[in-house]
């Protein structure tokens, strides 16, 4: 637009300077009433060309583009960290958010970073469905120039091919799940089942690895089953369901999220098995979202170990350091605890209360 603004200033110019060339009156008259015409339009011209800038500035802005590839909508936690996500990373905030809901489909999530790539976002954040499997893309991203954070989940792949990652210590959530019971017990044995997450989630993965830690110093400790119910309601519900077929000696189900918890719950309801501080069943729930807590508080869930959904800001955090030219850590860690019901006390665990429920923000 300046380009063009500048051979209109330069015909001006021309034109004026024929006026002193003309011959005659009526050809400075003439000349005259058409540099008075350029003039106008080299102003329009200017006027137009300002609006268009502005337009262009609104439009755009210095707005910071960023693609959120999320997970899906699989559970109560899921739905809060979008919200999250959504909140932090918003235009009055000066960002300019591309959405993916993946909905648990790994190939989906895989070509909705390929589609930011293209789009030629600022920053990729992803939570990744599965850890396997994303080594080309991200290579694909970091050719373009465009920083990967990993947020939630991790990745099996180099670590030099994306910039940093954001999340929980999944592992140690699972020992604290583990090392809760252990104390609870007390030494007195349990038959446990598990209804475990998405298969080959980082939170799947992490979580059961640091729970079978804690088994394996326990031989009083037998994992009677351990089944996949992909972090839903539904599929905690059908695999519990298939346990009560199967076993009935069990006294300790741990779930890995707390939608796993409710469907578990529905089919022990439904098969008339007690549960929870005055049941014949413990369970171990993890997320610790707020229905999950008032469970927890109805002392229907035993223990609740939370994994806390609000990255975002934390994510912003190191999206704002790179900005900055600054070097950020490798991963930053977003800090959590756990929850025990009425009438428990622990040492790993914060006895659930109504005012601890009220200060929830998920």
């Amino acid at each position: 637009m300046k380009r063009k603004l500048a051979v209109l200033l330069a015909g001006t110019m021309v034109m004026a300077s024929l006026v002193g060339c003309g011959s005659s009156d009526t050809a400075t008259t003439e000349t005259a009433a058409s540099t008075e015409e350029a003039a106008e339009t080299v102003e329009e011209t200017a006027e137009e060309t300002t609006e268009e800038a502005a337009d262009d500035t609104a439009a755009s802005g210095d707005l910071i583009k960023v693609g959120h590839a999320q997970v899906g909508h699989e559970s109560d936690w899921r739905a809060a960290n979008t919200q999250n996500f959504q909140d932090v990373f918003s235009e009055a905030n000066g960002y300019d958010l591309a959405f993916v809901d993946s909905d648990n489909d790994n190939a989906a999530q895989i070509e909705a970073v390929r589609g930011f790539i293209q789009q030629e976002v600022d920053y990729i954040f992803l939570d990744p469905i599965e850890t396997a499997g994303w080594d080309t893309v991200l290579q694909e991203a970091q050719d373009a120039g465009i920083p990967v954070i990993i947020v939630d989940r991790s990745v099996d792949a180099d670590e030099s091919l994306y910039t940093t990652a954001v999340g929980t210590d999944m592992v140690l959530e699972g020992e604290t799940a583990g090392n809760w019971l252990a104390e609870y017990l007390n030494g007195e044995a349990a038959n446990i089942l598990v209804i475990e997450g998405t298969v080959g989630a980082s939170a799947t993965l992490g979580r059961t690895e640091g729970f079978n830690n804690v088994a394996a110093e326990h031989s009083e400790w037998t994992i009677l089953d351990s089944q996949d119910g992909d972090f839903t309601q539904a599929g905690g519900q059908e695999v519990m369901e298939s346990f009560i077929k199967s076993y009935s000696d069990f006294n300790v189900v741990v779930c890995q999220n707390d939608n796993e918890a409710y469907g578990a719950m529905d089919a022990m309801d439904a098969a008339g098995i007690t549960y929870g501080v005055d049941g014949d069943v413990i369970i171990i729930s993890f997320d610790a979202t707020h229905d999950g807590l008032q469970y927890t508080l109805d002392g229907k869930i035993n223990c609740n170990v939370e994994c806390n959904p609000l990255q975002a800001t934390f994510a912003e955090d190191v999206l704002k350091q790179l900005e900055a030219g600054e070097e950020v850590d490798k991963f930053t860690l977003v800090t959590d605890e756990a929850f025990v019901a009425p009438g428990i006390t622990s040492q790993y665990a914060t006895t659930m209360t109504q005012e601890v429920l009220d200060a929830r923000a998920y």
